[in-house]
């Protein structure tokens, strides 16, 4: 019989695929970014992925009844970056896709027992928290109780990268008694998920689920450790170049260069540049480090700002570049034999779009698979 199986939709590069393990058994993968497609077939092969828009998949498309649908759908209009449009926004809209395919299934009698979704935590606060409350509302219509988590892969790779997982379970599957944690004590709850919940209407509050996680495991690396000498697809600034860039620095970070200059050794240090207002209230452009072990959050490679580079001083001498493509794929939990595209800005862009690995193996094995029946526990009865 195997394990568990599934479906991945907005699948990119498979790295749901990657976490969920081999324990998993694939049915469909989908995304419609031709680019991403071949990432996949040449990580997984192409025999279960499917290269359409979601919009236009129906019920027929999907094979058998699958235990879990992942959908890690697109955050562009939900994040801070974005234009705030939400939930109604063209790309984050797509998960109304979703829940027409899933409701589609649920109409043959072959909805998948449980939901993951994946996305940013800003989803909990677009439009006032009514884009949460909508898309509970529809998990609610659909026929599934749902709860939520947010996790920071941080805990689990060197890179800080916090994101909201909704878990969801059809009404009439049981409930493993220890995959439910007390309401009083929630675990891997923000403040912002506290509140979001808290604001929710009476009857969809009623089908809320606090979900029971551990602790994480001591993470025991740290971005110097993933930082490659030379690689093949990025190149060190030249010495004019790193000088201009730490001229954007404001007194803060170019003392903390300073400092890590005084300190001898090695010292590696994340590095964003970004538009800041300065005491006259004009945009500038700023450059910023962080020395704490840990990486800022990978992004899609829209502009330069959003490409994050490294800081490398040794024995005085201070070297900048990009972060590397191998580099950003360590930084998402992925084995060295992940194949990325040639292209640095198409491997970025896969990468900054994904979802960090050792997350979804954390929540599969803690969570997901109590929950689909793998391995058995106490059951509470089903509503």
């Amino acid at each position: 019989m195997g394990g568990p199986s599934y479906y991945e939709f907005f699948a990119g590069g498979g790295m749901a695929r990657a976490g969920l393990g081999p324990g998993w058994r694939c049915l469909l993968a989908n995304d419609f970014d031709a680019a991403k497609a071949r990432a996949y077939a040449g990580n997984w092969g192409g025999e279960h992925f499917r290269l359409e828009d979601i919009h236009k998949l129906t019920a027929a498309d999907l094979p058998g009844r699958a235990d879990l649908a992942w959908a890690s759908f697109p955050c562009q209009d939900l994040s801070l970056a974005g234009a705030g449009r939400g939930l109604e926004g063209a790309r984050s809209g797509a998960f109304y896709g979703l829940a027409a395919l899933v409701a589609s299934l649920r109409a043959d009698d072959r909805a998948p027992k449980l939901l993951a979704l994946e996305n940013v935590v800003g989803l909990l606060t677009s439009n006032g928290g009514a884009d949460f409350a909508a898309l509970c509302r529809a998990l609610q219509d659909l026929g599934y109780r749902f709860g939520a988590l947010t996790l920071d892969a941080v805990h689990f790779t060197p890179q800080s990268r916090p994101r909201l997982f909704v878990v969801a379970v059809d009404r009439g599957h049981p409930i493993p008694a220890d995959c439910l944690a007390p309401a009083s004590s929630p675990d891997w709850a923000s403040a912002a998920l506290v509140r979001a919940r808290e604001n929710l209407p009476r009857d969809l509050a009623g089908d809320w689920l606090w979900w029971r996680l551990p602790a994480p495991p001591l993470r025991n690396l740290q971005l110097s450790d993933l930082i490659e000498t030379d690689p093949p697809d990025v190149s060190w600034l030249d010495p004019q170049k790193t000088v201009r860039l730490l001229d954007l620095m404001a007194p803060l970070h170019r003392a903390r260069v300073e400092a890590a200059r005084e300190a001898g050794g090695r010292t590696v240090g994340a590095l964003y540049r970004r538009t800041r207002r300065d005491g006259s209230g004009n945009r500038v452009q700023r450059a910023e480090v962080r020395f704490d072990g840990i990486a800022g959050c990978l992004r899609t490679p829209a502009g330069g700002s959003s490409r994050q580079s490294i800081l490398v001083i040794e024995n005085g001498r201070v070297r900048a570049r990009l972060l590397s493509g191998r580099e950003a794929a360590r930084l998402m939990g992925l084995p060295e034999d992940y194949r990325l595209p040639k292209s640095f800005t198409d491997a970025y862009h896969l990468l900054g779009d994904g979802v960090a690995a050792p997350v979804v193996r954390f929540l599969a094995q803690h969570l997901l698979e109590p929950l689909a029946g793998h391995p058995a526990a106490p059951l509470l009865a089903a509503e």
